[in-house]
């Protein structure tokens, strides 16, 4: 038996997308996008932004889908989901013709940091995705 668990923490990249599966359970498709700040060896500030594909399923889903939204900051426990066909994050073409990736997340557990109507500025250790950012999905 083999068991792993990722915890990304970071911030809405879109409002929630809830659907019903078709056995009737809900799922809410969450985007979130994690940033990393660092000074390269140049002295230059660099900003990474890696971007997740969140599925959050029943109860925890539908709570989701209606107390979150884009700019939410969130605490994501689950299990990464590789790429059914190569085992890797799945790839896509940005609109400038970059290619980027995303990670697929099957949520465990969602802590919601922040929620509809509240600032997530002092909240988001990491900084948050601003305008002009790709969204992958």
């Amino acid at each position: 038996m083999s068991f792993h668990t990722i915890i990304i923490v970071g911030n809405l990249g879109r409002d929630p997308e809830m659907r019903y599966a078709p056995n009737g359970n809900a799922v809410t498709s969450l985007n979130v996008a994690s940033n990393r700040t660092y000074t390269d060896s140049n002295g230059e500030k660099v900003k990474e932004t890696t971007w997740f594909r969140v599925s959050v399923w029943g109860k925890q889903g539908e709570n989701a889908n209606t107390y979150l939204q884009k700019g939410s900051s969130v605490l994501i426990e689950g299990e990464l989901r590789p790429d059914k066909e190569t085992g890797n994050p799945r790839t896509y073409t940005r609109s400038d013709g970059s290619t980027g990736t995303s990670y697929e997340v099957n949520a465990r557990t969602v802590r919601f940091l922040s929620s509809k109507g509240s600032s997530t500025d002092n909240l988001d250790a990491g900084g948050s995705s601003g305008p002009g950012e790709d969204i992958p999905f």
